[in-house]
């Protein structure tokens, strides 16, 4: 079996060097694209996914997310709470955020929304708000009469085309009335307006824990989360087994286990998208390797009539056939990965703007490795099907 293998070799790669360089190098670029095309968007959209759940964490629900039991609106305690988070081993801090309904006035918009509130040194340590201040300043501690509003919110003086409803184009230091849900109004000042690319955190406002606790009356306000900072995100299931060991009762949930359904659905979508990209590839690579090896084979009748002639095997005809197209798609894989290798350079470096963030391709080893495999074993079985029928033709006939 191993001369027979050896001899089908000998037969490849004469065919090969006596095939043109021209059309090898045409066969080996397309195979090469096609595996672009089957990694490179896949990777796009897991760049993506990874760019929502940065935000999430940075933004949203931190790393460990803390909230009420079922049918419970509030933290109890949540000073408490907060004392015996921060002893966690693991933990970096944890901030609490004490929501209230309202609306918000601004010349002649008016947008009904909820009105967040916090420690501005416990923030500071757990999201990113302070970081992504497009105009003024992020909130101080003591902080009163004053508000952070996100992008969203403001809007612009041309509002034509925005998802939400917005102010309509506020600016730092202009006067809004915030209507709470208890009956007080209050005017504020516009800190700070922050952009995150995230339309969820950007379409959020903030005030001070101090303002609202004078809104609530002295100790009024309460906290509805806890977010949890952790020393690295990767410890969040093991930072939230340590919060239920020193005994709180809270509903405690990691980044991941805090996804909305809705998200979940889309990776489910997503994943089906990377499907199609795959299947849509490999019917590329499938058609390509089967007409030309079609080709290759119907021009070569007559010599493989001579071979079977003289007493080689047809397995030995078919396998050379095959370790051709083995060899092409060796080839084109190589290139295809350096290609990807330098678009994803390339795109780490200047990553893709998209509206809800800059998004780099996310490529993994085992990506390649994948989706290499299924274009072999797909190429090989193209290749052998048009061999398979020329080589069981009679010898006269061919």
């Amino acid at each position: 079996m191993f001369n027979d293998l050896r001899v089908s070799a000998f037969l490849a790669a004469r065919s090969i060097q006596r095939g043109g360089r021209g059309r090898n190098a045409m066969y080996i670029i397309i195979i090469a694209l096609v595996l672009t095309n089957m990694i490179f968007l896949p990777s796009v959209i897991m760049g993506a996914m990874n760019s929502y759940y940065v935000q999430m964490i940075d933004y949203i629900s931190s790393d460990v997310v803390i909230k009420p039991q079922e049918d419970v609106r509030y933290i109890d305690d949540v000073e408490a709470l907060l004392a015996t988070v921060n002893r966690v081993p693991g933990v970096v801090r944890a901030s609490a955020r004490y929501p209230m309904a309202g609306s918000i006035d601004f010349e002649d918009k008016t947008v009904a929304m909820k009105i967040d509130s916090f420690d501005p040194r416990d923030e500071t340590e757990v999201t990113l708000f302070h970081k992504n201040i497009k105009d003024g300043d992020f909130l101080g501690s003591g902080d009163r009469d004053q508000i952070l509003v996100g992008n969203l919110v403001a809007g612009s003086k041309d509002d034509a085309g925005e998802f939400y409803a917005s102010l309509g184009g506020a600016t730092v230091g202009d006067s809004v009335v915030v209507r709470y849900a208890n009956g007080v109004v209050r005017e504020y000042r516009i800190k700070g307006i922050f952009t995150t690319k995230s339309y969820q955190a950007d379409y959020m406002v903030f005030v001070t824990k101090d303002e609202m606790d004078a809104v609530t009356g002295p100790g009024g306000a309460r906290a509805t989360e806890v977010l949890v900072k952790t020393i690295s995100n990767e410890d969040a299931p093991l930072v939230k087994k340590r919060i239920l060991e020193f005994g709180v009762g809270e509903d405690v949930k990691t980044w991941e286990d805090a996804l909305p359904d809705v998200v979940s659905e889309s990776i489910e979508s997503f994943a089906i998208i990377n499907m199609i990209s795959v299947l849509g590839g490999l019917v590329i690579a499938v058609v390509l390797i089967f007409i030309m090896t079609t080709i290759k084979t119907f021009n070569n009748r007559k010599q493989i009539g001579i071979l079977k002639a003289i007493g080689l095997k047809k397995s030995i005809i078919i396998n050379s056939y095959v370790m051709q197209v083995i060899f092409i798609c060796l080839i084109g894989s190589i290139v295809g990965s350096i290609i990807i290798g330098t678009m994803v350079l390339y795109f780490t470096t200047y990553p893709i703007e998209f509206p809800d963030g800059n998004v780099s391709p996310i490529v993994t080893w085992a990506m390649i490795i994948e989706n290499t495999a299924l274009l072999f074993i797909s190429s090989a079985i193209a290749g052998f099907i048009p061999a398979w029928r020329v080589t069981n033709e009679g010898i006269l006939e061919a």
